[in-house]
């Protein structure tokens, strides 16, 4: 060893073991916040498909590669990090002899063949990232980007580093080469020979740069254990185990899709007949009340901007976001935590649990943080304003976009359900709708005796329950269905279409009562539970002595489709549950319903979100629009499970929009620019929201929103009157 080695090996073994030293203790503080956290022991349940599910969506990059370039760069980044640490490893054998090398692994010419395709894709996948980051700036022209309010010194920071030890990789390789000291024949390793042909024959050059390498690898680990919020670096750890512990593994997409986590206190679900607020949680109250999941969620957000670019609230000009949402969360979790550790914090009765000794050598800004409130303006120096809360329209739209498996709803609901049942502060125009379900049975708080108007008029008989010995299919109208009436007109082609193919089908009639989606979304928990309770009651009734495969029921809104198939479990209430679209499919794939006439002008489809993102039902309504129209859809730019909200879910359609631009108006912009004379939805609130648009935009006479089963009706039945301005069949 000569001198130079001995330089290089002390300085390599002293920022190593400072490096070291704070990453563990940063693993040791971030620990010790997420197990502030409450308890999820479903988490721990089914670890072999959590297993299964972790490494496909880790090694197999399943949700980065919804977009392509960026997905494959970050893929190549991802294997070289894990792989080339191997390569880590050997500067440190470099640094002591510069002909060193890894032991047994280091001489085989298929290793060097490895590391060196991995370091050349990974260098591109690097240089891609950075030109895709730069491009994105904040700062650039042309309005916001996905990376607005990332803290942006941190990403480029991670990727110089990458950079540099890749290209120092290189560096490594061309002086073992310059010195004819390479263990590698050319055909293997040709970008590093080519490195080699233009450096010195430096006989320590090996070592130098190996030591810098190392210098700039631990500079990285030092920097991110000096800042335990840096999710910019640490979710390369974290999501792992973030993954790991989604809510359900066996699901296609994100597993915060669909059903909302039951109300829970102390890890167990709450049973409203015996919880007392003084000794339960209800809903989130203190960033500590969220589950040590949550606190993951928090912790390992990238701040790559994903759900932030598809959130419709924040694509229209409102103050949520939700990768901000989360980042907040996250700054003012790791800022409370010492107040927090030391014994402090609010029971639920808002009193003080730490003893004046205890907070005593705590600094003023730790006690400062813990006594914010986790919902506040700005003057009550809250961590998240009202308005970003009560902006969410729940459409999912985060949770299936983002790489690590966050769960935006879950989180934003459960603050909702302490805003709504211990503090009654929600916005004052859904105080309205939940007092029409608490009384009427339905939102809009029309007379329950009126929920079967829908009939009058038809040339069948619809059956009720109870009034007929069997039937196949047991129709949910919904309250929409039954009450509002652009919605009483799907109801109505639903039913003459189920009629018209000899589907045996019955309602309940008055039995009936709102699915409680609307209740549950704005947070009032007690509400959705009292509403959801009695329909269970009344549908095991209805269905009583059937297995499940029989206990099939078809639905006209996604809520109640959504609520009744995923939440109804959660009760007691176990059914098939499809959506209405996706039986018409099968009844024309059979022959059962036979379209004539194609209906002319053109067609788009707009996704409701809960039924495409959260529950994957894409294909149906579009094959029931094929047969009616026999041409292709015209699709918007954002469909399926990119589909832009309609701005009602959450219970926003009881809710005025006061901010921004309104969403259903973006929305129908983007419909109108298809050239489509006839919007097709297969949800009532879409119906709604999508019309208001296009009247608002003074397109009524040119543009007309229609539900899918209508457009099949007029195609099957062109002899239907009709309602309303309609799209003229053409003959076949």
């Amino acid at each position: 060893m000569g001198s130079v080695q001995i330089v290089t090996t002390i300085l390599a073994a002293g920022i190593t073991a400072v490096a070291v030293w704070l990453a563990v203790r940063a693993v040791m503080k971030m620990t010790a916040v997420i197990r502030l956290g409450q308890p999820a022991p479903e988490r721990f349940a089914d670890k072999g498909a959590r297993a299964r599910k972790m490494l496909v969506e880790t090694a197999g990059h399943t949700r980065m590669l919804k977009w392509g370039v960026v997905g494959a760069a970050h893929w190549f980044v991802m294997v070289g990090f894990i792989v080339l640490s191997l390569l880590v490893l050997e500067a440190y054998f470099e640094v002591v002899t510069p002909t060193g090398g890894l032991p047994i692994i280091g001489h085989w010419t298929v290793f060097g063949l490895a590391t060196e395709i991995i370091t050349v894709l990974g260098l591109v996948g690097i240089l891609v990232l950075m030109a895709i980051r730069l491009r994105n700036r904040p700062n650039r022209p042309g309005g916001r980007s996905r990376f607005t309010g990332s803290t942006m010194w941190q990403g480029y920071f991670v990727e110089w580093i990458v950079l540099l030890v890749l290209i120092f990789g290189l560096v490594i390789r061309g002086f073992k080469v310059a010195t004819d000291h390479f263990e590698y024949p050319l055909w293997a390793t040709p970008v590093s020979h080519a490195v080699g042909a233009v450096l010195p024959d430096w006989s320590d050059g090996a070592s130098v740069a190996a030591l810098i390498k190392i210098v700039i690898s631990m500079t990285w680990l030092i920097v991110i254990s000096l800042n335990v919020t840096m999710g910019v670096a640490w979710h390369r750890f974290l999501a792992f185990p973030n993954i790991f512990f989604k809510r359900d593994p066996g699901k296609p997409a994100g597993s915060g899709l669909g059903p909302l986590r039951p109300m829970t206190s102390q890890g167990k679900p709450l049973d409203f007949e015996e919880a007392d607020p003084e000794k339960d949680q209800f809903g989130v109250a203190q960033v500590e009340q969220f589950t040590w999941k949550g606190l993951l969620d928090f912790s390992t957000c990238t701040e790559c901007g994903r759900c932030q670019s598809q959130c419709p609230a924040w694509n229209t000009g409102k103050p949520l976001s939700p990768k901000l949402l989360v980042l907040s969360l996250r700054d003012h979790a790791y800022a409370k935590a010492p107040y927090l550790l030391a014994g402090g914090g609010k029971d639920l009765t808002g009193e003080e649990k730490a003893t004046q000794a205890q907070l005593a050598h705590l600094d003023v800004l730790s006690l400062a943080e813990g006594d914010k409130p986790l919902i506040g303006t700005a003057e009550e120096s809250g961590v998240i304003d009202p308005d970003v809360l009560w902006s969410c329209t729940t459409c999912g739209a985060c949770v299936e976009q983002c790489p690590v498996d966050i769960e935006h709803v879950d989180h934003i609901v459960d603050m909702r359900r302490y805003q709504v049942l211990i503090e009654s502060s929600f916005p004052s125009e859904a105080g309205v709708m939940l007092r029409n379900l608490e009384n009427k049975g339905n939102p809009w708080g029309a007379p329950q005796n009126t929920r079967e108007d829908w009939t009058k008029g038809l040339d069948f008989e619809v059956p009720r329950v109870g009034e007929v010995d069997d039937f196949e299919y047991l129709f949910w109208v919904g309250c929409a269905g039954a009450f509002e009436d652009r919605a009483k007109k799907t109801t109505r082609a639903v039913a003459t279409l189920l009629n018209e193919a000899g589907v045996s089908f019955a309602i309940l009639g008055e039995g009936e009562t709102c699915s409680g989606d609307p209740a549950r979304r704005i947070g009032n928990e007690f509400v959705f539970q009292m509403l959801a309770q009695q329909n269970v009651e009344t549908l095991n009734e209805a269905f009583d002595g059937r297995e499940k495969a029989k206990r099939k029921i078809v639905a006209t809104c996604p809520h109640c489709f959504n609520t009744l198939g995923n939440e109804y479990g959660q009760l007691g209430g176990e059914f098939e549950v499809v959506h209405h679209t996706q039986l018409l499919a099968h009844l024309v794939s059979t022959g059962k319903l036979t379209p004539v006439q194609p209906v002319d002008g053109g067609v788009t489809y707009h996704d409701p979100c809960y039924l495409g993102r959260h529950n994957r039902v894409f294909a149906a309504p579009r094959e029931v629009l094929g047969d009616a129209i026999e041409g292709e859809i015209t699709e918007m730019p954002r469909n399926s499970e990119r589909s832009f909200c309609c701005g009602a879910g959450g219970a926003r359609m009881w809710m005025e929009e006061k901010i921004g631009k309104r969403i259903n108006v973006d929305r129908v912009e983007e419909a109108m620019a298809t050239g489509a004379k006839t919007v097709a939805v297969g949800c009532p609130f879409c119906s709604t929201m999508l019309n208001d648009g296009v009247n608002g935009k003074g397109a009524g006479e040119q543009v007309e929103v229609i539900d899918v089963a209508s457009v099949l009706l007029r195609s099957v039945k062109p002899e239907q009157p009709r309602g309303d301005k309609l799209s003229t069949p053409v003959a076949g």
